[in-house]
């Protein structure tokens, strides 16, 4: 039955909408939404429920009505800026901080032992909690002598609240192992909203050295001195998407400003530019580009440190190898299969080993799938995403119903139905739809890992070792640099050193059948 009450108007039909992006545009420089009208439309419509109008000429009234279109201004930049909520996310550049830049910065700030640490665009603070962790790794006994300031600033208020109260929902932790869950968090009981299944709250000796203000990107631009202390290390990540080439290139600058001499720079990995080089010296780094100030920045050799897995923890040993030493194992048929993706994952030859990526055949339910197109898989991706990372996991799991339907055989949405359904501590669905991205392509790296760490969290570590297995395999048969299909930045080396400690961590119970 339809719920009551009227159906949502179709701003795409509205004629006041183009106009009223136009100026959204211009105001914010928010330049991504040129043709992502799915996703400012579906911002747009929480904006005109929360402020009670109507459609887009009622909502370009409000902007326009002096302090009152002021505050919903930056209501709406606070909604319309996406902000990725999970921890230590492109692992790889924090294996750099791990192995270069925290270490070279602690050298050369001994004498002071001062640490200073901004994370720009910070969202709600996973960013600037991942950081704490690591320096408080990097420390250790010492950290008692240092004075560690980690600021996080955003435009968004509501993502601040979020960052200042450090209490987080499955999804912000979804790519960390189970033991270090309980290492750097404390459980929480469920509770409306992103903790509805439950929540962890981050243990307090890691909140300590953050803290979090209101800032706009932009005031960058503006001309004058740079305010306040420099800082050692600026990371701003997947913001500067949203501007256009000009504006990126302004912001950039005025973050180069905010460094010291010897100080560090890291973007998001689609952001750095030629243009940079005029004011910023690359740093080519394994996995990533850090930038540093053009005055004479000293050149830095790696410190001789351990890499960093997926979760931020401390670098497991050397990867063993796989227990067949080319072909990994099959992750174990899952029970209760049923229904037609269920069905899909339980059709998983058990005897058979899974190939090394680009030595066999798509299996053939893909050779059945409609053609649509690549666009269409992007946005239905890139909207699921944005709802899921900005806490609205009930909308990104209907939205994600919406695409299997239209998409039932699509490999990259059948991963995220088992993202999402763990979430949501949907665990039976969640290993359903795992297995069947799995057939769909028996080479999903991710996919077998995610699978690994679901089993572990189930008390299955017979099943988990054998999914873990094919995870390490299939990783250690590309280059260990190779970035990986719905890794969130992760390499191939970087995920098979994570799923080795995980395997690691089964000790003797995994060579039993549970």
């Amino acid at each position: 039955m339809a719920r009551p009450g009227n159906p949502r108007p179709d701003l795409s039909a509205d004629p006041a909408y183009a106009p009223l992006k136009a100026r959204i545009i211009a105001r914010t420089g928010h330049h991504y939404y040129t043709d992502k009208d799915e996703l400012l439309i579906e911002r747009l419509h929480r904006r005109f429920r929360a402020a009670a109008v109507a459609d887009c000429a009622a909502y370009a009234a409000l902007l326009s009505s002096g302090a009152e279109g002021e505050a919903e201004w930056a209501r709406l930049e606070a909604e319309i800026t996406v902000g990725e909520t999970f921890f230590f996310r492109y692992a790889e550049q924090f294996s750099a901080l791990r192995a270069t830049i925290l270490p070279a910065l602690i050298a050369a700030r001994a004498s002071e032992r001062v640490l200073r640490i901004w994370s720009a665009g910070c969202s709600t603070g996973a960013e600037a909690y991942s950081l704490a962790i690591l320096v408080h790794e990097l420390l250790g006994d010492a950290l008692p002598e240092w004075r560690v300031a980690i600021l996080g600033t955003d435009i968004s208020v509501e993502a601040l609240a979020t960052a200042r109260a450090a209490e987080y929902g499955r999804w912000a932790l979804r790519t960390m192992p189970p033991e270090d869950r309980l290492r750097y968090f404390t459980r929480l009981p469920p509770a409306p909203g992103i903790r509805r299944e439950g929540g962890y709250a981050l243990r307090p000796e890691y909140r300590g050295p953050v803290r979090f203000e209101r800032g706009n990107l932009l005031s960058l631009v503006e001309p004058g001195p740079p305010q306040g202390e420099p800082f050692d290390l600026i990371l701003c990540r997947n913001v500067l998407i949203y501007f256009d080439a000009r504006t990126v290139a302004a912001v950039v600058r005025g973050l180069g400003r905010r460094l010291r001499p010897e100080g560090w720079l890291l973007l998001g990995h689609a952001e750095p530019s030629p243009a940079f080089a005029s004011f910023l010296d690359a740093v080519s780094l394994p996995g990533t580009v850090a930038y540093r100030p053009r005055a004479e920045a000293p050149p830095v050799a790696p410190a001789v440190a351990p890499p960093v897995d997926l979760s931020g923890a401390p670098a497991p040993d050397p990867v063993p190898p796989a227990r067949q030493a080319t072909e990994p194992l099959p992750a174990d048929p899952g029970p209760g299969q049923s229904g037609a993706a269920e069905a899909a994952a339980a059709a998983v030859p058990a005897p058979d080993p899974v190939a090394a990526p680009g030595t066999g055949p798509a299996p053939a339910a893909s050779e059945t799938r409609e053609d649509r197109p690549e666009e269409e898989d992007a946005v239905d991706l890139d909207r699921i995403r944005a709802l899921a990372d900005s806490g609205e996991t009930g909308a990104a799991w209907r939205a994600l119903r919406g695409a299997l339907d239209r998409d039932p055989t699509d490999t990259a949405l059948r991963f995220y139905e088992g993202l999402l359904a763990r979430t949501l501590g949907r665990d039976a669905e969640a290993e359903r739809a795992l297995r069947a991205a799995l057939y769909l392509d028996r080479g999903f790296v991710m996919a077998h890992y995610h699978l690994g760490l679901l089993l572990i969290a189930l008390r299955r570590p017979h099943e988990a070792l054998r999914a873990l297995d094919n995870a390490v395999a299939l990783s250690q048969a590309l280059g260990p640099d190779t970035a990986l299909p719905e890794g969130d930045g992760a390499s191939a080396g970087e995920i098979a050193a994570s799923a080795a400690a995980a395997r690691a961590a089964l000790g003797g119970a995994g060579s039993r059948r549970s």
